[in-house]
């Protein structure tokens, strides 16, 4: 089929309904994700592409859909799914949806902070195993996140700004590292420092930064070797910013108190020696997983189509880096 809108997932019921009157025939997916030979017979011809961080959009992919794509639009923030300055190469736009996820995210982020600090996956594991217990003053101590306790945030955006403000209300004393600031500045009550030096005094590091070429495995070995003993590591942005290897490596020697991860290297297989280690708190990728925050993002990924439909610019672009 030429000349149509190819959704490669189902979306939420609202924004389906609003596929149906932009005007062009919808071919759609289903909720599990396509195949690549489902994949590419179905863009074939379209003129726009809506896809999710699970589809690769690629030379193969933009070759498959042909000379009448317009637009892709990804229903997420993170666009390293998608190959953007090949797509921009072609006169493809490619568009994300920031900003409608800013406090689902900062919520399941902080979420995940008291649930690795206070041992709260670990606790439960524990009653449902059935093991006879009675309450005692060194069961399952934690940490306490409040009386100075540091979270260092990487990546000081809409989503890392979110999470400052949570951790604040803990009366947490909140450290950040972005490039675009200086160590010195003060963003929103948040110190800035050098990356170093944040690794260095951070009790929690939370990691919010896009999974680009300068920040694939940003969290190291020699990163996490600078931080201090007994610190967590935080990760809802993607997987490839966090070595897994040097991660299990610094849980099981005890350099590292926890972790917790909604994002995987190697997405939707995570790493057996992880399942193994209890100090772990492990996600399926739901941080934006609100009801009306995913809603708004497969909204406005719709707007996007809306726009270039209309011969207008996407709503928010994503541009090549």
């Amino acid at each position: 089929m030429t000349n149509h809108l190819y959704i490669a997932r189902t979306l939420s019921d609202d924004a389906m309904g609003r596929a149906h009157e932009l005007g062009l025939p919808v071919v759609v997916g289903v909720d599990e994700p396509p195949t690549r030979e489902r994949l590419l017979a179905d863009v074939a011809g379209a003129t726009a592409a809506v896809v999710t961080l699970t589809e690769r959009v690629d030379a193969e992919f933009l070759d498959a859909a042909g000379p009448n794509l317009r637009l892709v639009a990804n229903v997420a923030v993170g666009f390293d799914n998608i190959d953007v300055a090949e797509a921009q190469r072609r006169g493809v736009a490619v568009s994300n949806t920031p900003g409608v996820l800013d406090d689902a995210t900062a919520d399941h982020t902080f979420a995940m902070i008291l649930a690795v600090t206070r041992r709260v996956a670990e606790a439960d594991r524990f009653v449902r195993s059935g093991t006879p217990w009675v309450w005692g003053p060194r069961m399952f101590v934690g940490l306490d996140l409040s009386g100075g306790t540091k979270l260092g945030v990487i990546g000081i955006g809409r989503i890392g700004r979110a999470v400052a403000r949570r951790a604040q209300a803990f009366s947490m004393t909140v450290l950040g590292y972005d490039p675009q600031y200086e160590p010195g500045d003060r963003v929103d009550g948040v110190r800035m420092l050098s990356l170093p030096d944040l690794l260095a005094e951070s009790d929690i590091v939370s990691v919010h930064v896009p999974l680009l070429p300068a920040t694939r495995h940003l969290i190291d070995a020699a990163a996490i070797a600078s931080m201090k003993d007994g610190a967590y590591v935080i990760n809802a942005a993607r997987g490839g910013i966090v070595d897994e290897k040097a991660l299990i490596a610094a849980l099981r020697s005890g350099k590292l108190a926890g972790a917790a991860l909604d994002t995987f290297e190697g997405e939707p297989h995570v790493d057996p020696e992880l399942l193994e280690i209890e100090s772990v708190v492990l996600q399926p990728h739901i941080a934006s997983a609100g009801s009306a925050t995913r809603s708004r993002m497969c909204l406005l990924a719709l707007d996007n189509v809306r726009e270039v439909l209309a011969d207008r610019e996407p709503v928010t672009p994503v541009l090549a880096h």
